[in-house]
């Protein structure tokens, strides 16, 4: 019976296939001995292919380089922008300089004018003290004219001696009304006067600006002024109208703008970065009202334009008007 356990149990573990194992060993390996123990041999998985861990690398670089570039010309255009705000701020200034220079000789220019009538107000500074004089001797007289009249009633005198005083004062209260009046109208004269001067002042700044030579020959027959053209066609060189001499020192075409320097009266004075087409306004000595420059071409390093004057105050030099006969 203990064989029969010993034989189920090694038919359950195998032990009875020796037989057909040993015949299907292949030739030439040695059969295991009966009761040898047996081994069993795992074949080991086959190896897994390789991720594609090693394709990540070159693609995070080339995110990366992306990015970089994407930066750099994120920068390039803020910097673009950061420069073009600026020469836009620089213009601003600029218009603004210029706009104050031009209120600073137009300042000047009303400045001279009044300078002009000074002298005629200086009569009217007179007439008006004599007015006032004469007020506080009307005054003075009406009182003692009063006290005449109060002295004669309280002394009783006779009504020829009241009638009198009282004619006397009526008399010399009328002369000096009639100077008062006179005072007054002379004020008033000269009054007009000066209002009709400042009205020709403000006509003359605000003319046309001639741009062509055929605007400033309409411009020079509608006016009561002197034109004269002028031409500068290289830096430092210079031209004279008259008493003035124009020399060119800069220009710039991106702008429109150009320099200029003035001499008259014995002085040079610059007129710094003035645009094209804008008057620029400078007193001689002896003129009756400002002069006025106007350039109406620019170039590179070129300029060209025209100069007015009061009429006559160029007596020897042609204007343009007589520099071109029958235009």
């Amino acid at each position: 019976m203990a064989d029969k356990d010993r034989e189920a149990s090694h038919a359950i573990l195998g032990l009875n296939d020796s037989d057909t194992r040993r015949s299907a060993s292949p030739e030439g390996t040695p059969a295991p001995a009966p009761g040898a123990p047996q081994y069993v041999y795992v074949q080991a998985p086959p190896p897994v292919p390789a991720s594609g861990g090693g394709k990540v690398l070159p693609w995070l670089v080339g995110v990366l380089l992306v990015i970089s570039v994407i930066n750099l010309v994120l920068v390039i255009m803020s910097r673009s922008q950061y420069s073009d705000a600026l020469s836009k701020q620089a213009d601003q200034l600029n218009l603004l300089t210029r706009r104050m220079d031009s209120g600073d000789e137009l300042y000047a220019k009303l400045r001279g004018q009044f300078q002009v009538t000074s002298e005629r107000l200086g009569l009217t500074q007179q007439e008006l003290s004599r007015a006032r004089s004469l007020a506080a001797d009307i005054q003075k007289q009406q009182q003692a004219a009063v006290s005449q009249l109060n002295d004669a009633i309280a002394k009783k005198a006779s009504a020829e001696d009241v009638n009198k005083v009282q004619a006397d004062a009526s008399a010399k209260i009328g002369g000096l009304s009639t100077d008062l009046a006179g005072t007054r109208k002379d004020l008033e004269s000269t009054k007009s006067e000066f209002a009709n001067a400042l009205s020709g002042t403000k006509g003359e700044l605000s003319g046309a600006i001639a741009r062509t030579h055929d605007e400033l020959v309409a411009l020079a027959h509608k006016t009561d002024r002197d034109y004269f053209e002028f031409s500068l066609s290289r830096k430092r060189a210079q031209q004279k109208l008259g008493t003035v001499t124009i020399e060119l020192l800069k220009t710039d075409t991106k702008r429109n703008t150009f320099t200029v320097s003035l001499n008259f009266d014995d002085k040079w004075t610059q007129r710094k970065d003035k645009a094209i087409n804008e008057p620029v306004y400078f007193y001689v000595q002896g003129a009756a009202s400002a002069l006025e420059l106007v350039v109406n071409k620019l170039g590179k390093d070129s300029i060209a334009g025209y100069m007015s004057a009061p009429k006559g105050f160029f007596a020897n030099t042609p204007n343009v008007l007589a520099a071109r006969p029958g235009t």
